[in-house]
């Protein structure tokens, strides 16, 4: 069973990659089978992910196979590509395939009336089979091409209602930016190749370990995070992730949960062996995320629109990811991506149910009482912001704890306070959306009706997921995750009951107050916005980033566009016509010399003649002095 499964785990991208083309040149006009045969498709990737990941998980500690065959040689070059399948990367697999199929299922009612549905399926399809197959890639140069398949796949997606200004923007903002990161990315792999020789996983894991010339490898370390810091958003990367939410919700689910955000994580949890070998990186990974947590968990506080409180609380548990890689807790920061894609793509489908069913709208503040209306999105929805706000024993809980706990027990003690006040306010502006648009007294919500049952069974098998899923590394299951997802170097300490009590006193303190200021009103919301107006604004407008950024292009893109523009009209012109000029004055001045007379003709070329034999005289006694 296993020689069979294992080796054609390459059909797992595959059959997504053939789902795509086959709508894209061939059905591309009938929507309903196109859907049909995208979701048939990543539902058989889904089932052999199931086999391949039983088949990893059948060996103690977890099987490891691996396929390499040469794709390009040439003189001085040569480039492998492979298949790469060990505990990491089965888990991946199931993530990825899971909630890509759910999101699909899904995306049926909530895209059915749009005249773009097979294209969206088509798109669906190709973004899923680029994730699987930067997944399994078993070297960097493999990785990096499936990598920028992924960015480009967001940016069909984000900007699929490219009608719209904002979201045209909003894909071209996700563009540049990963641009940046990439570009530091694609340096780091050209450096581990000029170093080492290979690009491929084992063999650098054999490689780094012994190589102890800290100040090359250090500056390699950081530039490679640089990708990971654009694919997951981190600080000051960040900016395009909550502008991601433009395109249809289904994406932002299948975005923030399982594929792109999640490449960046899973690209430092597979190059581990590296990261963990520079102390210097580890910290700068570290103070990065939990300074990116802190920052978008305060932003989040504020947000009225529902998609972006979503997309700002995915960016602080994206940092909570990266805190926890940066302090040595490779296994938590895995965990919690694995149990935060089911909650949050949980959230962002929940979210969508709802702005389906106020025809379009997405401000919080005109929703209310849709508990009512809408039984089935409301406590699915509740479940997931639970699992958020990590309240045990939903899977949030195990996940958010064992991160915590890794930075305590690794000795960053000030990481482990701002990961507790970030759950603190995680558990707050979660339940603030939920108590306004759920159980606001606002009248707008009773108009709501439920989503349809291809809706609302994916946000059920989601909650489900939810609450269980954390369970795997539970100590009711002896950690089974962390006995497969771990590595030498970095730190699994056993478990804490009083980080497990206080973190969830603190949870349920934020839940607390946002019940008490946003439900029964015995603290007025607008009585703290307007004491404390500046940081309000502050918040609002997300620290200014975005006009920072928009001003730093206006100086130096537009600046340089300015110099740029002078130098071509006074320098370039001004050569072009002096250059002109001269011309014309010299074919003035040479016209005088065409006279007809044939003596003067004779006369010029014994003169020419005489030039060239002095010249080459001077040149013969040069050479022999």
């Amino acid at each position: 069973m296993i020689e069979f499964i294992l080796p054609n785990a390459w059909l797992i991208p595959f059959l997504p990659f053939l789902g795509f083309a086959l709508i894209a040149l061939f059905i591309h006009r009938w929507p309903k089978i196109s859907a049909g045969v995208s979701i048939a498709f990543i539902g058989t990737a889904f089932i052999f992910s199931l086999l391949v990941a039983s088949a990893v998980f059948s060996e103690p500690g977890g099987a490891v196979y691996e396929f390499t065959t040469r794709w390009l040689e040439m003189s001085g070059l040569k480039v492998d590509m492979g298949l790469l399948l060990d505990p990491l990367s089965a888990v991946m697999l199931i993530v990825v395939t899971s909630i890509a199929t759910l999101v699909q299922i899904y995306s049926i009612g909530y895209m059915k009336e749009d005249p773009g549905f097979a294209s969206y399926y088509a798109y669906q399809s190709l973004f899923a089979a680029s994730m699987l197959g930067l997944v399994l890639s078993n070297n960097f140069g493999q990785m990096f091409v499936f990598w920028e398949l992924v960015g480009i796949c967001s940016y069909f997606l984000i900007g699929f209602w490219f009608g719209l200004p904002s979201a045209k923007n909003a894909a071209i903002k996700a563009f540049v930016t990963n641009r940046v990161g990439d570009f530091g990315f694609l340096l780091g792999i050209l450096f581990l190749q000029i170093i080492f020789g290979t690009l491929a996983f084992s063999g650098l894991a054999e490689a780094v370990p012994e190589y102890t010339n800290m100040a090359v490898l250090v500056p390699v370390a950081l530039l490679l995070f640089l990708g990971p810091m654009g694919k997951s958003a981190q600080f000051p990367l960040h900016v395009w992730l909550p502008d991601a939410m433009e395109g249809p919700t289904p994406v932002s689910a299948l975005i923030h949960a399982a594929t792109m955000v999640a490449a960046g994580v899973y690209l430092v949890a597979r190059a581990f062996f590296i990261f963990s070998s520079v102390p210097e990186a580890m910290t700068v990974i570290a103070v990065i995320g939990g300074f990116t947590a802190l920052f978008a968990a305060t932003i989040a506080l504020v947000q009225n629109d529902i998609k972006r409180i979503l997309a700002y609380s995915t960016l602080s548990q994206l940092g909570y990811m990266m805190m926890a890689m940066g302090v040595g807790a490779m296994t938590a920061g895995m965990f919690h991506l694995t149990t935060h894609a089911f909650f949050k793509s949980l959230l962002f489908l929940g979210a969508g149910s709802v702005i389906h069913a106020m025809a379009g709208e997405q401000d919080i503040w005109k929703m209310g009482n849709l508990h009512k209306k809408m039984p089935v999105t409301t406590w699915t929805f509740i479940i997931g912001a639970l699992a958020l706000a990590g309240i045990p024993p939903l899977s949030g809980f195990w996940s958010k704890d064992e991160i915590l706990l890794g930075a305590f027990a690794s000795g960053h003690y000030g990481l482990y306070i701002l990961g507790a006040f970030v759950a603190f306010l995680t558990a707050f502006y979660m339940f603030r959306l939920i108590f306004v648009a759920f159980f606001g007294s606002n009248k707008e919500g009773e108009h709501a009706h439920e989503s349809p049952g291809v809706m609302t069974m994916p946000l059920i098998i989601l909650a489900v997921a939810a609450v269980f899923v954390g369970f795997v590394n539970s100590p009711f299951m002896h950690h089974v995750f962390g006995e497969f997802i771990n590595h030498p170097m970095g730190i699994q300490p056993h478990p804490s009951s009083m980080i497990m009590i206080s973190s969830s006193l603190i949870a349920v303190a934020g839940i607390v107050l946002a019940w008490l200021i946003y439900q029964k009103q015995a603290i007025s919301h607008l009585a703290i916005r307007e004491r404390f107006k500046g940081i309000h604004q502050l918040l609002q407008n997300k620290y200014y980033m975005d006009e920072f950024y928009a001003r730093m292009g206006q100086i130096f893109v537009y600046g340089a566009a300015q110099v740029m523009f002078w130098f071509d009209i006074h320098v370039i012109n001004a050569f072009v016509d002096l250059l002109a000029r001269f011309t014309g004055k010299s074919g003035d001045t040479l016209k005088y010399t065409e006279d007809g007379q044939v003596q003067n003709y004779a006369l010029y070329m014994v003169a020419g003649a005489l030039i060239l034999v002095v010249v080459a005289t001077m040149a013969a006694v040069s050479v022999i002095a």
